[in-house]
Parts: C-alpha cells; structure tokens; sequence
C-alpha cells in the first residue's frame, strides 16, 4: 500500500488520506496478498477518546504503534489539524464511512469480508444489513465478540481457515488492537486487518448516525451522548479536556 504523508497529531501519526484513497488502498493491498502467506495489513483509526487513553497509558500509545496505519476517525482531529499542522488531513476517514466506500468497491473485485465482534444478534443484523445494500459482496464469515480466552485460539483459527481478504473488528478500544497484538503472526494469509469500534452497532441500525450537519462540525460526540447519557457522558467529559491537551501539546 502507498506510504502516504503523516502529520503528528495529539502524539500519533495520522495518514493523511481521502476516503476514496483509503478505500482503493484496502482493495489494492487485499488483491496483493492474496496467495500470500504474508502479514495483513493492519489499519486503525484514533479518536479524542483513543488520544486520552494513550496520553495516560504508554500501554496504549504502543499498542496504536504497532498499526501500519492509522486514521482519523473524528472530525476534531480535523479541525485541529488544520490549525495545528502545516499540512493538515484533508478529511476525515470515519470507520462507519469507510466500510461503505471499500464494500462498493469491493463487490466489484470480489474481495471478501469477514465481521468479528458486537453481539450476535448484532453481529448477524450488520452482516444482514450489508448484504442488502451490497447484494454481491461476499462475507466468508462472521463471529459476535463474546468470546473467553481459551476460545480465542478457534476464533483466530476459523479466520484463518476462511482467509477473507478484509477483517472488520468490532471489539473496542483498547481490546481489538490487544486482540490484534497477540494474534498478528497467526492470521497470516488475511489482506487486510481493520479495528472498527462501535461500527456493527451502526451497520445493524440499533445505534443511530449523527445528522450530517453535526458530523460536519465535529459534534458527532455530542450526538452520541444525547443518546446514550448513562454510558457516554462521564466518558466524554474525563476524555474530551486530555484529548484537547493531548492535540495542543503533542501535535506537529
């Protein structure tokens, strides 16, 4: 995949990347690999939440390290950029944006998915959902998220086993990019590796997107504690002042 420009924002570099160029990058790198028994390639996204954590937990900001590539999955980060940095991001690459625009591409190329994580009935309503919109992408498989440790290893092995071109992980920060971490080696043979947080929750319909007016200015956050206070507030207010500090003080 093309080594795009970075900028340093809140202490991670970001790629500076289009939608439709991230998008056609997971297509080209998934038809690369494929015959392949190589390391897949393994994207990310941070978020004002994920600058937080990895400002207070070095555990964190090396786990984000270990990601080929990172994205920007907020429009916070954004903004920042284009006061913060001399080359800003030209967009934002939203995880819930970007399974679209790889999933229209791909049912055209025949690349395949595979969705792990969320409940299992949300789980099966995202691959149900994709599958409508998309009626010739191919899902070779599909598991929910809740899993022990001792049944990770037949998880690991029944992906490896389908080998799809692209793997959606849905399991949340910070234990997708652990899961991810400790499994790396064992999916050889997957092109594309993609932690994808809360994204089969939308897929399925049981969360709702922002309007686009407040994706577009950044309150997508706002949105999502409108709708899940008990959950997201004390979140968002222990989270949002480190990742203001983290973009002013760690961003170049």
């Amino acid at each position: 995949m093309a080594d795009w420009p970075q900028v340093m924002l809140g202490g991670l570099p970001i790629v500076r990347s289009t939608m439709e160029q991230a998008a056609t990058g997971f297509i080209e790198q998934a038809l690369r690999a494929r015959g392949q028994n190589n390391l897949p390639f393994y994207s990310t996204s941070a978020n004002g939440q994920v600058l937080a954590m990895c400002v207070r937990d070095r555990e964190f900001m090396q786990l984000m390290l270990e990601a080929d590539q990172i994205h920007a999955d907020g429009m916070p980060m954004v903004h920042c950029s284009k006061l913060l940095c001399e080359t800003p991001l030209p967009e934002r690459v939203a995880t819930t944006d970007l399974v679209h625009a790889v999933a229209e591409r791909a049912q055209d190329e025949s690349v395949s998915f595979y969705f792990l994580g969320a409940s299992e009935e949300v789980n099966s309503k995202a691959v149900a959902a994709m599958r409508k919109l998309y009626p010739r992408l191919r899902f070779v498989g599909r598991r929910n998220g809740y899993f022990s440790p001792e049944e990770e290893e037949d998880v690991v092995a029944d992906i490896r086993a389908k080998r799809p071109d692209i793997l959606w992980i849905g399991l949340g920060f910070p234990f997708e990019q652990k899961f991810v971490s400790r499994n790396l080696e064992k999916l050889r043979g997957v092109g594309v590796i993609k932690t994808s947080g809360g994204l089969f929750d939308f897929l399925s319909g049981k969360n709702p997107r922002a309007p686009m007016w407040m994706q577009r200015r950044g309150l997508e956050w706002a949105y999502r504690m409108y709708n899940e206070p008990r959950r997201l507030t004390l979140r968002y207010m222990l989270t949002n002042p480190v990742a203001v500090y983290a973009l002013l003080r760690y961003s170049r």
